[in-house]
């Protein structure tokens, strides 16, 4: 496996709209899947858009921490990988979530998201896959599925004076 390189904002690469992946069983989609898991967890992210690794195609990397779990509608989930995905929220409900991005190293931001969603796509064994997100995963699933559409967190923040450095939230509360 290999570490690829995360790009960052200001790349052109992450303001354009992924392409969908043709054959999701394809060796070489299995290799990208394999490097994005293991570089998403060499860079401690929980999320990882192809877009974000100079790929312009349609699939994320995602896990679940034990640390990020909000109980038994959000278990901890081992990374994988969403091919093709397609999301629509269940409803009207949105809630304020604080977000950081790793091709936006070092800042954080409270955003507007979905409480919960409808998620469909393949997994990467090729297999469909759909289910119902929640909390933490709902957020990371809107986050990258952002991405695929050349859209970064910033974009969606309603005052950008809920931005700023991982320290100074950390220090001065991240509290919406």
């Amino acid at each position: 496996m290999t570490l690829l390189k995360i790009a960052r904002m200001g790349h052109p690469v992450l303001l354009q709209p992924a392409l969908p992946v043709a054959d999701p069983q394809a060796p070489a989609v299995r290799t990208l899947v394999a490097d994005m898991i293991e570089t998403m967890l060499d860079a401690g992210g929980v999320g990882l858009a192809a877009p974000q690794v100079h790929q312009g195609l349609r699939l994320f990397v995602y896990r679940v921490p034990d640390t990020r779990s909000t109980g038994d509608d959000d278990p901890p989930r081992l990374p994988a990988a969403l091919i093709n995905p397609v999301l629509e929220p269940v409803d009207d409900d949105m809630v304020d979530r604080m977000e950081g991005c790793l091709s936006i190293p070092g800042l954080r931001g409270w955003v507007p998201r979905y409480r919960r969603i409808a998620w469909r796509g393949m997994n990467a064994q090729g297999q469909e896959t759909h289910g119902i997100a929640t909390g933490f995963l709902a957020n990371v699933f809107q986050h990258e599925y952002d991405h695929l559409n050349g859209i970064l967190y910033p974009m969606r923040m309603t005052d950008l004076g809920r931005m700023g450095f991982d320290t100074e939230m950390a220090r001065y509360g991240e509290r919406p």
